[in-house]
């Protein structure tokens, strides 16, 4: 005790005649106090949680944010606004993994997109999250769209399918029911177009982009046929059915039920025609209903929709779009992610997202919800609608996929190459692509090959979201001017410039 005292009378003295010493002492003081007070409130800081979202759909989810930080004071959400353009916002997600780090956390995934980042190891497994029991109160084809590999990697929370639209007074002008098969539209389509009721009989994307293969993979489903098969990756589009499925559209083409300007239209080009009363048929997704049925529309209250049809002893089916939440695999926060997960995923918000911004939703029992059929009756009727979809290809080489077919249609559209030469060669091509064996079909005809060169825009999601300016939607290209009743029956526009090839060394991109 004796020394200790002497020690502690020692160090005093020394502190009373060096000034040093007790600047020093005073500092060391100071800074163990602030690290009893600052440490602990450091570790109470909010957790960022971070993710990129499609410019147009921001002001959707700012009060939601706004909303779940109350309800969550440790986490903070950080939305990064990003481009119009779907595909512009998946290329920003992908630069961001292969540069080794994303800053994001979340990931919000068209459909198609899912194979890809999963494939690439981007996402984390959300399975064990998810239990059967909460997949069974959503879509379906909504859940069968975010596994890859009999694995959960994304939640989804909108969903989208394509839909018939048809004009109910021109149909009962000539005595015609809704048509169950792709043959018996045509044939009412030519009744009215031979009554001078109108122009066109049918419209749907032509153009040389991701559209055109969603609209494909509908009449390949209404004909029996299939593009890829993500089991086995065997390849259907040379097989009898899907020439069948492509034969048809040409003869649209030719027999003037649709525009030859057709094979350069996009979504907004053949809603315009058709809400301006010039068709008869439109193939669209249900953004379009609102908008038909605005105030000062020439076709308001005359539309109806029915699933995308089939052929005899075929059924048919909506090609399948939507969005999902995915958790990113690099992310250091996965318990917190997770929380957003839940929340913007939750009936409550999928309810607020179809009040507020006409979304359909992917939660089955929303749509026999009696505030949005109030507000939207036609809700009741797509459901039926997205009920019965087909799915594009569960496969990470989606996007070559899809631009491989998108060059050989538009060949076969624009009368450079005939259906069945152009889809033996897209099926040649996907076979290479994926690396299974050639089945044998048919070589081309020389010079058949369409001249149009590849692009790589990458696949996404091509519906445009049912906002009230619908011309520069997510997942379109910007629409360009309304196209009138000569544009309509011009010579297709060129095809799009020629973009460099993928990287092999790239993880392969859908979207």
């Amino acid at each position: 005790m004796a020394s200790i005292s002497s020690i502690s009378l020692a160090i005093t003295a020394r502190w009373r005649r060096s000034k040093p010493f007790r600047l020093v002492s005073c500092v060391v003081a100071f800074l163990l106090t602030a690290s009893l007070v600052i440490l602990p409130v450091l570790s109470q800081q909010p957790v960022e949680i971070s993710f990129i979202m499609l410019a147009p759909e921001t002001p959707f989810f700012e009060p939601l944010i706004r909303e779940f930080e109350e309800q969550n004071p440790d986490i903070r959400i950080n939305m990064v606004e990003g481009p119009n353009e779907a595909n512009l916002v998946e290329d920003l997600n992908t630069s961001a993994y292969l540069l080794g780090s994303s800053p994001y956390d979340l990931i919000n995934l068209d459909v198609v997109w899912t194979s890809k980042f999963a494939a690439a190891g981007w996402l984390m497994d959300l399975g064990d999250r998810f239990p059967e029991e909460r997949r069974a109160e959503f879509l379906e084809g909504d859940i069968e769209g975010s596994i890859y590999n009999d694995t959960l990697y994304r939640i989804p929370w909108r969903t989208d399918a394509g839909v018939l639209y048809y004009r109910e007074d021109l149909l009962n002008e000539v005595g015609a029911q809704p048509p169950e098969t792709f043959q018996e539209m045509v044939e009412i389509a030519k009744q009215v177009q031979d009554a001078g009721s109108a122009q066109f009989g049918y419209l749907w994307q032509g153009r040389q982009y991701e559209g055109v293969s969603a609209m494909f993979t509908e009449v390949l489903k209404g004909f029996g046929g299939y593009w890829i098969n993500p089991d086995t990756n065997a390849v259907g589009l040379d097989e009898p059915e899907a020439i069948e499925a492509a034969q048809f559209l040409v003869d649209t083409i030719r027999d003037r039920v649709s525009p030859t300007g057709v094979s350069t239209y996009i979504e907004e080009d053949v809603r315009r025609l058709f809400q301006n009363g010039n068709a008869v048929f439109m193939r669209n997704w249900p953004y379009a209903i609102p908008l038909l049925n605005e105030d000062g529309s020439p076709v308001q209250g005359n539309v109806g929709t029915r699933p995308m049809l089939g052929t005899e002893g075929f059924d048919g089916g909506g090609c399948l779009g939507g969005w999902g939440w995915g958790i990113s695999s690099m992310t250091s926060h996965p318990e917190e992610a997770w929380r957003v997960v839940e929340f913007f995923t939750s009936d409550a918000v999928q309810k607020r997202f179809a009040l507020e911004a006409g979304f359909t939703p992917s939660v089955r029992s929303l749509y026999q919800d009696a505030d949005i059929l109030a507000e939207y009756p036609y809700f009741s009727d797509l459901f039926e609608v997205v009920q019965n979809v087909a799915p594009r290809p569960l496969t990470a080489q989606y996007a070559q996929a899809s631009d491989i077919l998108q060059r050989y249609l538009s060949a076969a559209f624009s009368g450079r190459t005939n259906a069945e030469d152009a889809l033996n060669a897209a099926a040649r091509e996907t076979r290479n692509l994926l690396g299974v064996a050639q089945s044998g079909a048919a070589e081309p005809t020389e010079g058949s090959a369409p001249d149009a060169a590849p692009t790589s825009e990458p696949a996404s999601e091509s519906e445009p979201s049912p906002v009230p300016d619908a011309g520069t939607q997510p997942g379109t290209q910007p629409a360009p001017a309304e196209p009138s009743e000569v544009d309509a029956e011009a010579s297709p526009a060129p095809q799009p410039e020629a973009q460099p090839e993928p990287q092999a060394d790239e993880p392969e991109a859908v979207g």
